[in-house]
Formats: structure tokens, C-alpha cells, sequence
């Protein structure tokens, strides 16, 4: 699971390195990076990401939509969707680590902000990560 925790740190940064999320405020980031586009395009490629962690997936997105909306709406039969639900997880983690995302919650980030952000994030390791939101 480890492997696909650093997949969507790897997107979020070359997201942030192609200024996604300029211009927005720093609540809406998480969107920009993990919502408004997909992770993983394609069945195939999903069950290729997911792979032997499959069922860790499920029970990630089960226990995270249940404890924040009181019933599970993703269709976990769809690998496509699973998946992209897990980076949108991961992403929140993820972004929980940046204490200068913190910072600008409520104001337009600029493309130093990004950097910023970016920068927090540069040495954040997938296992601690994992373990933490495990």
C-alpha cells in the first residue's frame, strides 16, 4: 500500500510543479489536486495499481466514507473508482502535512505558496504516512 501512497504524493507534487491550484484558495487545494481530474484513467490501470493491496483499498475508502457521510457511496466493484477515491484519501493526509497550506487556508494561493507547499511536502515519507493514516 505504501507504493500507492507515494504514487499520489509523486502526482501531487508535478501537480504543484505545474502550478495547479494558483489562484485558489487554500481550502479548495485538496480538490484541485485530488477531485478535479482523476488519478487513474482506465479499469486495467486501476487493477494494476491497486494489485495485491485491493482489498486494503476497500476497506480504506469503506471506513473513510462511513465515518464522513454515514454510508458508503463509491462503488467498490469498480477499480477505476476505488482507486481514485484512495488517492482522494491519501490526498487529504497528505496535504494535513503542509504547515504552510495551514497558513493560507482562507486566502488565493500564489505560485510561491505552491512552492511552498510543495517544499513541506518534500520529504514526506509514504511509510510514515501510511502508518499514520493506517
Amino acid at each position: 500500500m505504501k507504493d500507492i501512497f507515494q504514487s499520489v504524493i509523486d502526482d501531487i507534487h508535478d501537480k504543484l510543479d505545474d502550478k495547479v491550484g494558483l489562484d485558489v484558495y487554500g481550502c479548495d487545494l485538496h480538490h484541485e489536486l485530488c477531485n478535479a481530474d482523476y488519478f487513474i484513467i482506465g479499469r486495467y490501470q486501476a487493477k494494476q495499481c491497486l494489485g495485491e493491496h485491493v482489498f486494503d483499498a476497500i476497506e480504506m475508502v469503506k471506513d473513510y466514507e462511513q465515518s464522513n457521510f454515514g454510508e458508503v457511496s463509491t462503488d467498490l466493484s469498480e477499480p477505476e473508482r476505488v482507486v481514485n477515491m484512495l488517492a482522494y484519501i491519501i490526498g487529504e493526509h497528505v496535504l494535513a502535512e503542509s504547515g504552510h497550506l495551514q497558513d493560507k487556508w482562507d486566502v488565493c494561493l500564489t505560485g510561491d505558496d505552491l512552492t511552498k507547499i510543495a517544499e513541506d511536502l518534500e520529504c514526506l515519507s509514504a511509510f510514515k504516512l501510511y502508518e499514520k493514516a493506517a
